[in-house]
């Protein structure tokens, strides 16, 4: 019985060592990709020893857009195209992910997302402005609104995160979660991976371009970035829902009825705790709506800050 437990471990140590030769992908250094996904746009903030990757685009009323889970502020390319006419888009990539990389400190929690964006817009010297979040920057937006509810004059969550689960997580959290399989994405990240990631967010599968996936790839492998996944992966996050029933501005929750991330229950949840929320549900859209069906999502969020 022990020589074959002992087979089976060498076994698994063997091919272990042989996939990790054949797959290892190293770090893409910072200044490489700055070639690729910085533009005349990007600007560069010191904070808290990051240099925090964002652009401000357009002029008139301040829209601030945080993105989610192994995103970018290239996720609001479209919208940017789209509002920049009528508002001014200012837009991060949040710590962990983009350029902007991770938090030397290692913490990723909300808290610290709230504080982190709290002193970034007070570097910008804003006072008030429409909050817009989806997936992991939901939940920031939620929390944020409640932390500083003078400055946020309307609400957007799309598909937001935040709500506890017993259920099922999406399959790339479960394996950042276990100590070997967190080391093979540490170390190994096919394109094939992060691919089918995309196809779990999106509904319709033909908007998957070659260049999203490489720019979704690409980021990833950006020097510290996963790790700082793993990390906030292995986090443990409290119940905070109660804080939705103290949001009083005008919030528009926008959610894809596909979503295999986060659950369209949860759309009706956030609406019922939320009480001046108005819901609007996107048959044709997955996780990331405002990539997905950006001219319609776009639309909806005009008419709901000019009105």
């Amino acid at each position: 019985m022990l020589k074959s437990l002992i087979k089976i471990a060498v076994g698994i140590a063997l091919f272990s060592i042989l996939l990790f030769a054949i797959g290892y992908q190293a770090d893409k250094p910072i200044e490489e990709l700055k070639l690729k996904y910085a533009n005349a746009e990007s600007r560069f903030m010191d904070l808290d020893g990051m240099e925090v990757h964002y652009r401000i685009e357009g002029e008139g009323q301040p829209i601030v857009l945080v993105h989610g889970t192994g995103a970018s502020l290239h996720t609001w390319d479209e919208w940017t195209n789209l509002l920049k006419d009528s508002f001014q888009i200012i837009r991060m990539d949040i710590p962990a992910f983009g350029l902007t990389g991770p938090n030397p400190r290692g913490d990723y929690t909300p808290e610290y997302y709230v504080d982190f964006l709290h002193r970034f817009i007070e570097q910008l010297n804003i006072d008030s402005f429409c909050l817009v979040g989806n997936s992991l920057g939901g939940r920031i937006a939620w929390n944020y609104t409640y932390a500083y509810p003078g400055q946020v004059k309307k609400l957007i969550l799309l598909d937001a995160a935040g709500v506890p689960h017993k259920g099922e997580m999406p399959m790339v959290f479960k394996l950042a979660r276990n100590p070997f399989t967190a080391f093979l994405l540490k170390n190994i990240l096919p394109k094939g991976f992060i691919e089918k990631n995309i196809n779990e967010v999106y509904f319709d599968d033909v908007k998957i371009t070659p260049e999203l996936v490489d720019r979704y790839h690409n980021l990833a492998l950006r020097t510290g970035n996963r790790q700082a996944f793993i990390d906030r992966a292995n986090m443990k996050f409290a119940d905070e829902t109660y804080k939705l029933e103290k949001i009083d501005c005008p919030t528009l929750i926008m959610w894809g009825e596909h979503d295999q991330w986060v659950p369209l229950e949860d759309a009706h949840y956030f609406d019922k705790a939320i009480a001046n929320s108005k819901l609007m549900v996107y048959e044709n859209a997955g996780h990331v709506p405002m990539e997905e069906i950006a001219v319609e999502t776009a639309k909806d969020v005009r008419f709901f800050l000019e009105n």
